[in-house]
């Protein structure tokens, strides 16, 4: 039986859980603190030690990471084995600062292909699926987390990266590809020429594992009708290991976490404190089982519910909501926080693509918000006025939505430039 199968531990009490991640907890901040510098001089001066740690009821006494922690201790300074133990780097795709390199032994890649060959059998996936990684390569998570996922479940695996469309169509079409993997919004793009192409008979895909980007529940109808598939939802962090930390089950109401790994918490992003369950806040991940980069509650900015709600498919692990924006790069306009999902979700409640771009700018020391819209084909129209009633409407339903007023552009059809990777929704000119 393959070993990411483990139905003793997805669908274990939560008596069980706890004792699991008891007993993870205490060994793994036991490794940190005789392993890691850094992290042992954030404990001592907060006062604490491993002897103080003795259950998830003591998460809390430890104290924070943050981006900064790791782009300060780059590149070493938070690795929990020696360099000679280590077979791999991942990096994140940031842009500012310095770049997160996380390492990983042949321990934690075989544990971090387990989970996301979880995420693939939650998703439907068997060993008579072919299964096409249309996610990036190389330094980014996602292409490599889900090839090894794949390859646990006995798949055939079509590494094909992100870009190239035709080719990607090629092989969809010609080796049968069932299941898609790669961010929503190149997803819509290669729904976009499937249709333009006339491939849409031609195509077997049952389901698709969207990541590694924000998209909308009206995102996820658009894919799931322009495609026919099932389109399920991945989480992770590059920091953490990758895609696979969480995914959707069949239901689609939230994420299961990896519990047995991963050690879930909701803060106020403003005070620290851990929220209640059913409280929206920010998500903090401790890893329970990871060797090499160790990360102890990692801030991931992210904000979002946790939920322990009964589910259908009768895996027990906590759910974790869609993210619905981040603490640290949300829009903050005219004192407003602003989540680039919350102006997707209008647009395609009024029958517009969800390729779109939000621009922020500071004129005469007022904020102003801009979104450029592609038009949609069915409401195409050379009319000025028409436009002007379109902008109009779309003002007045982001003015609802959002609570300030966003100026709204109408522009041409594929007039702004498709995603073949994670799209460019926002440009903040306040920040160049």
């Amino acid at each position: 039986m393959p070993n990411y199968y483990q139905p003793e531990i997805e669908t274990a009490s939560r008596e069980q859980l706890l004792a699991w991640q008891n007993e993870r907890l205490v060994k793994q901040v036991q490794h940190v603190w005789d392993n890691v510098p850094y992290y042992r001089q954030k404990m001592e001066e907060k006062g604490v030690t491993p002897a103080d740690i003795k259950s998830v009821d003591d998460l809390h006494k430890l104290p924070f990471l943050t981006k900064a922690d790791l782009r300060d201790a780059y590149p070493y300074g938070l690795m929990g084995k020696p360099l000679s133990d280590c077979v791999r780097i991942q990096s994140t795709s940031g842009t500012t600062g310095r770049r997160v390199v996380a390492f990983y032994t042949q321990h934690d890649i075989d544990l971090w292909e387990d989970c996301c060959a979880r995420a693939i059998v939650a998703a439907g996936g068997t060993r008579e699926d072919v299964v096409q990684v249309a996610y990036g390569y190389g330094l980014f998570t996602g292409g490599p987390g889900l090839n090894g996922g794949s390859h646990k479940v006995g798949c055939l695996t079509l590494p094909m990266s992100s870009g190239n469309t035709d080719r990607q169509l090629q092989f969809m079409v010609d080796l049968e590809a069932t299941i898609l993997c790669c961010t929503p919004s190149y997803a819509e793009y290669l729904a976009e020429t499937i249709h333009e192409q006339g491939l849409r008979d031609k195509i077997e895909l049952k389901a698709g594992i969207f990541g590694a980007e924000a998209w909308s529940e009206e995102m996820r109808r658009d894919i799931q009708n322009s495609l026919g598939i099932k389109a399920y939802d991945i989480y992770g962090l590059t920091e953490t290991t990758g895609p696979g930390v969480a995914y959707e089950c069949s239901e689609q109401t939230g994420m299961h976490i990896n519990e047995d790994h991963f050690l879930a918490e909701i803060i106020d992003p403003e005070t620290g404190e851990v929220l209640p369950e059913g409280e929206k806040g920010e998500l903090v991940f401790t890893s329970l089982t990871k060797e090499a980069f160790p990360l102890l509650r990692y801030r991931t900015r992210d904000i979002c519910v946790l939920s322990r709600k009964k589910c259908s498919c009768g895996r027990t692990h906590v759910k974790m909501s869609k993210p619905m924006g981040r603490s640290d790069d949300m829009l903050i306009v005219k004192g407003v926080n602003v989540f680039p999902s919350q102006i997707e979700t209008v647009l395609l409640e009024q029958g517009y693509p969800a390729n779109y771009q939000i621009i922020v700018d500071r004129i005469n020391h007022s904020d102003k918000l801009e979104v450029l819209v592609e038009m949609a084909p069915d409401k195409f129209s050379d009319s000025l006025a028409d436009i002007a009633e379109q902008e109009k409407t779309l003002v007045e339903a982001l003015k609802n939505m959002l609570g300030i007023y966003a100026k709204v552009k109408i522009v041409s059809p594929k007039s702004i430039t498709r995603s073949e990777g994670k799209a460019v929704r926002v440009i903040d000119k306040r920040k160049i």
